[in-house]
């Protein structure tokens, strides 16, 4: 199983490197979906008949439940997001064929069982795993992202598939699994049609939080099933072992991602809690569940160890909640694509628990590409990840002296006047930020584009890689909105190019674009990658509620504003 953990690790981890940074929401979406395999847990526990029996079934049930909520919503909204991508020109699709391979596999798979070939559940297993690592390895580009979407679909109904023919179940138990899958399907689908796109980043929050509570009851019921061997079990230990990391992981997973879902939804504030000694409360925290790990390795009760799995769970669930809420709301970014590393870890831990193959190889996927999102958003701000983690302030490059003192002037314009910047400009870069996302501007901004390139201007948007909430977060707004994915530049493709723009935009955006980055050591965000706007002619910041030709824009602190640098 190690050897598997660790080859699946490094598939994760070059699979994902390749996907292109446009495509960012999508992956985490589609991570979401497929870390709904945690249903595999579920079903290899449930029993009774049509409904559950005693306590191990109905976890195992809920945790069938939840996870299926997972796999529909997550690709149907992986879904809605790269057909968002599809430019008017773009050929035809014909993504429904690919149910003839997916039946051929489904088909061929119950042909072996029903046969009694040997290893078939295995093989079918690996077929899905080698399909869920499609997924990932399509987004790395806009041609195949939708047929990897495709196959992310097909890897999870063989995964599942290949779970019930290795079980076996009765027709009555049976009827119980599916009637468990029509309800999550149906509570996840109704959630993905309904979710408006601006509301992605709570939607992957809430969907990682029904992970982790999916792996902390899989676990629990695991405990309470496996409990009679584990005095005679030479593996009792590993077992011991990823039970209780599964529940410890699960439980920050879950809690942590509801906060994240509270402060980007607005029911939390989005500022960070400092708790006192905050750092004294996590360690404690810490070291409370390392004593509760070295207790349950020796523990020969199960109310004992049942007991000390709840001790773990409510440790972690508050460490969940006193790390994320130390955490701003300007690096939500980071603090998702963590979250959604903590999911595939969790998955893993089941698969250890559960000698499951297939748990095991999509866990370490998810976890890899939690893990390189998150290295790649903290890159992009040159900060930490314990800085981030931990509610540090500043960047790794800031000094410990007083902030440079802004000089430099601004000329004034109103409505008119800025309407003529744009007139009189040829080249024209917009960089959008989170501001765009709360004020849903990209409907009036894509309008605006078209009716500025209908008159010969040259228009396209550089993206920095944490503009908005999640990572890819803007790219998908844009695409909503009708704009084409070849205008919408990442910070590293376009900086070069605004010494030859005539007119910046700046919508909605403010530490990404500002100089001090480069220019002050002791600047709060000193040596961050920003996008190099003041280069150009003109800039000219704007907050996102305004109209221009037909559109009215409006500055920060609602002054219009024409800066020259």
């Amino acid at each position: 199983m190690m050897t598997t953990f660790g080859l699946s690790g490094i598939v994760g981890y070059h699979t994902v490197w390749g996907v292109t940074p446009a495509l960012h929401s999508p992956l985490m979406s589609v991570t979401n979906a497929i870390s709904g395999i945690t249903a595999v847990g579920g079903l290899l526990l449930m029993g009774g008949g049509v409904t559950p029996s005693n306590t191990i079934e109905s976890l195992a049930a809920g945790a069938a439940l939840i996870s299926f909520i997972n796999i529909f919503g997550g690709f149907l909204v992986t879904q809605r997001m790269l057909d968002m991508f599809k430019r008017p020109g773009d050929p035809p699709e014909y993504n429904m064929l690919f149910g003839i391979p997916a039946a051929a596999f489904l088909g061929g798979y119950g042909y072996a069982a029903v046969a009694g070939f040997p290893e078939i559940h295995q093989m079918a297993y690996l077929a899905s795993s080698l399909c869920c690592v499609g997924a990932l390895a399509g987004l790395s580009s806009q041609k195949t992202s939708r047929l990897g979407n495709t196959l992310g679909m097909i890897g999870v109904t063989g995964g599942i598939a290949a779970t019930l023919g290795h079980m076996a179940p009765s027709n009555e138990v049976l009827m119980q699994m599916g009637g468990v899958a029509a309800l999550g399907g149906t509570l996840g689908s109704i959630i993905a049609k309904k979710i408006q796109i601006t509301d992605l980043p709570q939607l992957v929050a809430g969907f990682h939080s029904l992970v982790g509570l999916a792996a902390v009851l899989t676990c629990v019921a695991t405990y309470m099933h496996d409990f009679p061997n584990l005095a005679t079990d030479p593996a009792a230990n590993v077992l011991r072992t990823a039970l209780f990391l599964g529940t410890y992981i699960g439980g920050v997973t879950f809690s942590g991602s509801l906060v994240a879902y509270g402060k980007l939804q607005g029911v939390l504030s989005s500022n960070p809690l400092l708790l006192p000694g905050r750092h004294w409360i996590n360690g404690g925290l810490l070291a409370g569940n390392a004593l509760a790990m070295g207790m349950f390795y020796m523990e020969p009760t199960m109310a004992g160890g049942l007991g000390l799995l709840g001790a773990t769970s409510l440790m972690s669930t508050a460490m969940g909640v006193t790390l994320t809420a130390a955490i701003g709301g300007a690096d939500m970014p980071v603090v998702i694509t963590v979250l959604n590393s903590y999911s595939g870890w969790a998955l893993c831990a089941e698969g250890f628990m559960l000698n499951n193959n297939l748990m095991t190889i999509v866990g370490a996927l998810i976890g890899s590409s939690g893990a390189i999102l998150s290295y790649i958003m903290c890159k992009a701000m040159n900060r930490s990840l314990p800085n981030v983690i931990l509610g540090g302030y500043g960047t790794s490059s800031t000094g410990g002296g007083k902030a440079m003192e802004i000089t430099g002037t601004h000329t004034e314009v109103n409505v008119d006047g800025c309407v003529e910047m744009i007139r009189n400009a040829k080249n024209i870069i917009i960089t959008p930020g989170y501001g765009l996302c709360v004020a849903k501007a990209q409907y009036p901004i894509a309008e605006m584009v078209n009716i500025l390139k209908s008159r010969g201007k040259k228009v396209r948007f550089g993206i920095h890689p944490v503009a908005g909430r999640m990572p890819g977060q803007l790219n998908v707004l844009l695409a909503e909105a009708g704009v084409p994915y070849d205008d919408v530049l990442e910070m590293d493709e376009i900086n070069d190019d605004f010494s030859e723009t005539d007119l910046v935009l700046v919508i909605g955006a403010n530490d990404t674009v500002n100089s001090a980055a480069e220019d002050d050591p002791n600047s709060i965000i000193a040596g961050m990658p920003v996008l190099r706007v003041w280069k150009s002619d003109q800039v000219s910041p704007t907050a996102c509620s305004f109209q221009l030709f037909q559109t009215k824009f409006l500055c920060p602190k609602n002054r219009r504003k024409r800066i020259f640098f």
